[in-house]
């Protein structure tokens, strides 16, 4: 009888090792499982951030390509189709082109201003030749959308100069684009001049 206390005792510790043992095992495992979950998700949005900085850099290279595009390019300057008219009315086709490009491309104007005849363009000296007007604007978009304006601008018939685009994306959304676009605008100043072409400058 004796003896099989002295075996009851050595069969209670190790029972009580095992459950020590096991509830270290369970206790480790629950603060492991939150740890390694966060590891995973900051993995993932790792890459999910370097594919969107490499789809940023591949836009903004497409972006500069097609500016380059445009300030080496050939076109036509506009020519109105009436003679003498007021600067207002002959930019009217030209801008309102501009402005319809901007809207069907799903992008905001936050702001818009104009410059007659702006100085250092060798256009303005030649006053009743041509007529030039800078328009500024703060755009809101996105890089697919500012990228499809640029082309439009681009393929359009009539020469329009990209002065400067910047682009900044917005503190608390990465895919939203806060953007200022200065382009300039040139006409003839009568219809006499339809037909000529000038290279970009």
């Amino acid at each position: 009888m004796d003896k099989y206390k002295r075996y009851y005792g050595v069969a209670i510790f190790l029972t009580a090792v095992i459950v020590t043992v096991f509830i270290a095992i369970t206790a480790i495992k629950s603060m492991t499982t939150p740890y390694m979950e966060y590891n995973n998700k900051v993995a993932e949005l790792t890459q999910t951030l370097e594919t969107k900085q490499n789809l940023q850099k591949n836009i903004k290279t497409k972006l500069a390509k097609l500016k380059s595009s445009i300030m080496t390019s050939q076109k036509k300057i506009y020519s109105p189709v009436e003679d003498k008219l007021g600067s207002d009315t002959l930019f009217f086709t030209l801008y309102s082109d501009l402005i319809e490009m901007v809207h069907s491309n799903s992008i905001k104007i936050k702001s818009i201003d104009y410059e007659y005849n702006p100085e250092g363009d060798s256009f303005v000296a030649q006053k009743d030749v041509y007529f030039v007007c800078n328009v500024n604007m703060e755009l809101v978009s996105n890089y697919v959308n500012l990228g499809k304006l640029i082309q439009d601008i681009y393929q359009y018939p009539y020469y329009i100069r990209i002065n400067n685009l910047e682009v900044y994306p917005y503190p608390k959304d990465k895919k939203i684009l806060l953007s200022t676009l200065s382009v300039r605008l040139y006409a003839h100043t009568s219809p006499d001049g339809s037909g000529i072409e000038k290279e970009s400058d």
